[in-house]
């Protein structure tokens, strides 16, 4: 099959060093990052040029070394900001193991995390000194030095460290910058979302990372003249090699506010691209829709885009100026939109590319640092996640009639294994191959489908099986739905006997303002019966037999994936009691 991930040639590096110090030749000037201060209502915005940042690796760098950390390993806890990369990437170009955690754990879970890693130091956000505080008092991790990425007492500064690391550069201190970088040892070690168990620690070669960076280089379109936002979080495996990406592109870099402020910030900067994850693609078409609706144009819009998708089929593309008000909503120069993290509802997808947003689909792990398989400027298909890339080689193994079976994947990308747990990585790596649990299928002209995690899967007595992914995508549509979980209950002495169920949590906004002061009675009554209407479109042995309502959220990860196994016990446990 001829390959359709790889559109152009793109220098191949060893490693992340190798990778920025190009880019810093090539856009010497171009601002990668910018930094937002807000000082007594003024705000003032600091540009940091991709000189400026190889300068502050290499000081910064300089410093960690000096403070004995040289083949020692670093965390860094806190949130998106110019800081965060600097000391990421410090740490990668010295050949000391980046150990991002997630801000958000809860105090048991960070210590414990900082504990199993066994780090040397910590780079820390201001905001999450309480618990770094509490930890350094108990004393039970290996931290001998603390640095705080603002001036906070009793803990060393990020500007204090940087200005050092400059200090011993004059003097002639060239250990870091002259450090060279094994690229297939453990550079980056990381701890998956853990949505079933405790959480794994996953450790990654710079080799690897790179090799997904150029991979994505040959198959997506950036341009050096790009405004990327960074709204994935950098402690997710997405999160950093996108970053890694943008920088390789010559790309600026800015960071958002937080999710209330998305449309000004969006605005603010005039962004062209960005990488985001579902729930967040979603939240700005509803915005989108909601607007258009507020406005009475719903039909218009409709009329507009059938006559652009006809215009489109004789190649006479409209597109950005017969949307250019909605558009301008997004800032003016929004062009494309990667989605990755879950599946992404095929109607916003398609919603998107019609306006003249190119929005593609990728999917990865972060055993695959991370990228599998995407779609591209060229090839797109609604729902696919498009081609393996250039260096991954993926196949299906045991597969059922319908051709849908597990995907195993080989490739530089593929992690070196789980850290201290020889039990878990024997599971997943086998001859090479990382098998990831994630089920789907190839169509005729080579895309791959996804069509849900191998665990999650519903087995019913007939030996059919269900896809909870892709009733629960149906089901997240409608305006009275804030999430769902779909899930299989047997209801006789018969175990094997399941029936396919649902747990909606609904929008309490959404329903006040459609239908006024409600009682619940009457909220699932309307739900029940648009979920019957839903039925109608599957087979029957997919039909949803019966219904929880609730508006209390599902348990969920950081990174806001359904903790699967810990909603059905709470399921089962309510019926117990």
């Amino acid at each position: 099959m001829q390959e359709k991930n790889k559109f152009r040639d793109v220098p191949r590096f060893n490693n992340i060093k190798e990778l920025i110090c190009n880019s810093v030749k090539l856009y010497p000037d171009n601002v990668a990052f910018v930094t937002k201060i807000k000082e007594n209502n003024e705000v003032k915005y600091i540009n940091h040029t991709y000189t400026d940042l190889l300068n502050d690796i290499y000081n910064f760098g300089t410093a960690l070394f000096d403070l004995g950390l040289k083949d020692k390993r670093v965390a860094i806890v806190g949130r998106n900001k110019y800081k965060w990369v600097v000391a990421h990437l410090s740490n990668l170009f010295g050949g000391i193991v980046s150990v991002p955690i997630d801000k958000e754990l809860q105090f048991n879970e960070l210590e414990d995390s900082l504990v199993r890693s066994k780090v040397d130091a910590i780079v820390f956000d201001e905001k999450y000194k309480d618990n770094i505080s509490k930890i350094r008092e108990n004393g039970k991790t290996n931290i001998s030095k603390f640095i705080c990425m603002e001036k906070l007492e009793g803990y060393k500064s990020y500007d204090e460290v940087l200005e050092n690391g400059k200090k011993l550069i004059e003097n002639g201190d060239k250990s870091f910058i002259n450090y060279e970088i094994d690229a297939d040892r453990m550079s980056i070690l990381l701890f998956t979302s853990g949505t079933t168990s405790k959480s794994k620690a996953v450790m990654l070669s710079q080799r690897g990372i790179t090799a997904n960076v150029c991979d994505m280089q040959m198959a997506e379109t950036f341009y050096s003249t790009d405004t990327n936002i960074a709204f994935l979080p950098f402690h997710h495996i997405f999160g950093s090699t996108c970053i890694i990406v943008m920088l390789a592109y010559g790309v600026r870099t800015v960071f958002p506010d937080g999710l209330r402020y998305i449309k000004q910030n969006l605005i603010e900067y005039q962004v062209s691209v960005f990488v985001g994850v579902p729930l967040l693609i979603d939240k700005i078409y509803s915005n989108i829709e909601k607007e258009i609706e507020k406005q009475g144009k719903t039909k218009l819009i409709k009329i507009a885009t059938k006559i652009s998708n006809f215009l489109l089929k004789i190649h006479i593309d409209l597109r950005r100026k017969i949307f250019k008000q909605i558009i301008n909503q997004l800032g003016g120069k929004m062009r494309f939109i990667i989605s990755g993290g879950a599946p992404l509802d095929k109607r916003v997808a398609v919603r998107f590319n019609e306006m003249g947003i190119r929005l593609i689909q990728g999917y990865g792990l972060t055993e695959t640092s991370p990228v599998i398989a995407a779609e591209n400027d060229k090839y797109l298909k609604s729902g696919s996640i498009g081609f393996p890339m250039h260096s991954v080689t993926v196949e299906l193994v045991n597969k059922d009639e319908n051709g849908i079976g597990e995907l195993r994947v080989k490739g530089p990308n593929v992690m070196l294994g789980y850290y201290e747990n020889e039990e878990e990585t024997n599971k997943v790596l086998k001859d090479g191959w990382f098998y990831t649990g994630d089920l789907g299928y190839f169509d005729k002209e080579g895309f791959l489908f996804l069509t849900g995690r191998q665990k999650d899967v519903i087995v019913l007595k007939n030996g059919k099986k269900v896809f909870p992914d892709e009733i629960e995508t149906l089901i997240n549509r409608l305006d009275e739905v804030e999430e769902s979980f779909v899930y299989g209950i047997s209801e006789k002495e018969d175990k094997n006997d399941l029936k396919v169920a649902v747990k909606v949590v609904y929008n309490e906004k959404n329903v006040i303002e459609k239908y006024g002061n409600i009682s619940e009675d009457e909220i699932y009554k309307i739900i029940w019966d648009k979920i019957k209407e839903i039925n109608k479109t599957f087979p029957p042995y997919k039909y949803i037999k019966s219904m929880l309502l609730t508006k209390e959220p599902l348990i969920k990860t950081t990174t806001n994936k359904t903790k699967r196994k810990e909603e059905l016990a709470k399921i089962l446990n309510s019926k117990k009691s």
